[in-house]
Order: C-alpha cells, then structure tokens, then sequence
C-alpha cells in the first residue's frame, strides 16, 4: 500500500538544531520516522550512513561551540532532559534505527560515542499502532523529537504539530489493515500464560544484589545558586540482602546547603554539617562491593549522582522503575506509590533518614518481582 502524508506536514522553526543520523538500512523502511522529522523541521540536516569520520561538514556542526552538539541517547550516564536540560541553544544529535543499528553508530563514531547523553521519561504510551516497540517506555524517533524539543523550547503543545504526518501514516495504514481483513484461522489459540518481563539478573543472582539510595544537596532549578552548587552527593547508602550488611554514609557537602536539603534527606541539618569526606566514602564502597555484584536501584539518578562524584559501579546494575514500567505495562508513579500498591504496610528503615526508608522499599518492589516470575 503507498500512503503519502505530504499535505500533513507542517513546519516548525526551532532554536535548537536537529542532526539525524540514520542507518542505510533505516532509510528504505516505508514506516520510518526519521525524514518525515526531517521535512517537518527547517532547522534540521538527515545524514545516511553509518562512519562519518570523513564528514567535514557533520564535523563541524558536531564542533560548534556556539551551538555545542548533545546526543539522545540513553545509557547510564544519560541525564534526564526533562530535569537537566542542557543550558542554551544546543545541537541536538538523534540516531535513527533499530537498536543493533543504533549501538553500531555510536560505537564506530568517536564524536558521537563522546557527546554528553541524554535521555527522557515518556509522558505517554507510543501511538505506534503498526510497529510493535520492545517496550512500553519505546517510542518512534519522530515521537521522541516531540518529547525533547518540547522539553528544551519549553512550549510542548506547538511541537505536537510534529505527529500530523506520523498520525496520517499511522491511521491510513491501519484502515488499509481493517479493510482488507487478515487471513483466517482454521483453529483458536490457546491463550499464552504471561509472566511478568523481569531481568533474569534479579531471579538467578540475588546473593550478588545490592541495593542503593542516593541523596543530594540540590539547589531548585531557575535558582541563582544553582549556577555555582550543582547537584551533589550527600548521603549514600546500599544494603545486600543475602548478608544483611549495610552501608550508611553521611558526605561532607561541598556547597552550601539548599534551604530544603534537611527537609528533603529527613536528615538533621547537624548531621548533614558532620559528613565525612567523599574519599572515606569510595574507600568504604570498595570494600562493600564487588565486580560480580549487581546494583539495583529506583531509577537512574542516584548512580549517576554516585558515579559524578567519583564512585566506581559494577557493570551488572538493574532500573527497578524500568522494570515496574514493563511489569505494569505503563506508568507506576513515585517509589512510595509504587511500593505501597505492591506491598501494603511498610517494612522497617534499613538506614538514617528517607534513603533508609526507600532502600526497604525498593528491596521489597524486587521480591515481589521475583515471587511473581
């Protein structure tokens, strides 16, 4: 069927540039995203291909310092657009295809590979009707378009004009489903048991698990003080179930504290003041730790906040927010809603302060994972 969504496409000027980096294998898909992006947005440039090491003009917008380029991308140093957006007027480099396709982009591409990295929270389930996403959370790369520039120009309905063609596309193929009809059965399926998706890690290896809280000193956004006290690690602690051992580790704060810090950690201003230095803290972890543990945590924040302050992190780590999304097929709230809905009466603070709190709750999400599976 040939479906042509040209009278659909609007034009959207951006302060931000777009660079699509598209995969030769992506380009001949007729469901693809990418160029109809592409044509909907004046300030954007599609490449096709897969080593740009000799393209002296993606180069130099990849260079700009003017301009300077970011990737969207996630991965665990990825930071969240929506929470930590970039300051000014950026380059925005978007990789186009499948996920094999996309890792082998970055991977051959040193100035990609290097870029800072970021990634977002789908606000809503993809309207992707005839392409079956991996997951839940997945969404096409013209969706994604829409979700970050919304989230870096900050006026999010003007950017929905983006979805005009991909809705067209979307809708004419599936009336096209409809109307031909699919090809009859001669006998009804059996219905499929389905089990939760939960990563083999957290059913095969929960001797190694080990569990963590991060909290920090963080001043609000638009605040002045923000510019000279980035968010910082002030209290760290991880619990390995199989032991009962538990790390509980006040640091020192580099910058003054946030009005709300106190509030926020559920620790005395006190003893926030008498944290101990950062390096007693890593030196601590090492012997917590090991290669072979896997870290599980509720979501990526507190990881990435350790790993900014110079912790080292065993590769093996699960998303348990990740998880709850997939399990529950969509969105699941904050920690404390999602642990009471699974969970009932709290169990005991395994530590000082609201990480202590968190930490049992989210040791408890996992165990509820794990006897379901």
């Amino acid at each position: 069927m040939c479906v042509c969504y040209c009278a659909h496409i609007p034009s959207i000027d951006t302060t931000t540039r777009v660079v699509l980096l598209q995969h030769p294998r992506e380009r001949d898909m007729p469901i693809g995203t990418a160029h109809m992006a592409h044509l909907s947005l004046p300030n954007s440039e599609l490449h096709v291909g897969i080593d740009w090491s000799e393209s002296s003009e993606l180069l130099a917008t990849l260079r700009n310092p003017v301009r300077p380029a970011v990737l969207l991308y996630p991965g665990e140093e990825a930071l969240d657009i929506g929470t930590h957006p970039p300051e000014g007027p950026v380059t925005l480099v978007v990789v186009d295809g499948t996920w094999s396709q996309t890792k082998k982009l970055v991977r051959v591409n040193p100035e990609l590979a290097k870029l800072p990295r970021y990634t977002f929270q789908t606000p809503t389930p993809s309207e992707y009707r005839i392409r079956k996403e991996p997951f839940v959370t997945h969404v096409s790369t013209i969706e994604a378009i829409m979700h970050v520039l919304g989230a870096l120009e900050g006026d999010v309905d003007r950017f929905h004009l983006l979805l005009n063609p991909f809705r067209a596309m979307v809708d004419a193929q599936v009336a096209f489903e409809q109307r031909v009809g699919t090809p009859r059965t001669r006998h009804l399926k059996a219905p499929k048991t389905v089990r939760p998706r939960v990563p083999r890690l957290l059913r095969d290896r929960v001797n190694d698990a080990v569990y963590v809280i991060g909290e920090a000193n963080a001043w609000p956004y638009r605040c002045e003080q923000r510019a000279e006290a980035p968010d910082e690690l002030v209290h760290w602690v991880a619990h390995r179930p199989s032991t009962g051992e538990t790390l509980d580790f006040v640091v020192g704060a580099k910058y003054p504290l946030a009005p709300r810090t106190p509030e926020h950690t559920e620790l005395d201003a006190n003893v926030l003041a008498a944290g101990r230095p950062l390096d007693e803290l890593i030196k601590k972890w090492r012997s917590f730790v090991g290669d072979s543990d896997t870290i599980c945590s509720w979501g990526r924040y507190a990881t990435s906040l350790f790993s900014a302050s110079g912790g080292d992190l065993p590769a093996s780590r699960i998303d348990l927010r990740q998880v709850a999304r997939v399990v529950e097929n969509g969105k699941v709230g904050t920690l404390e809603e999602f642990a009471t809905k699974i969970e009932g009466p709290p169990s005991a603070a395994l530590a000082r302060g609201r990480a202590g709190r968190r930490l049992a709750q989210i040791i408890a999400i996992a165990r509820h994972f794990v006897a379901a599976a």
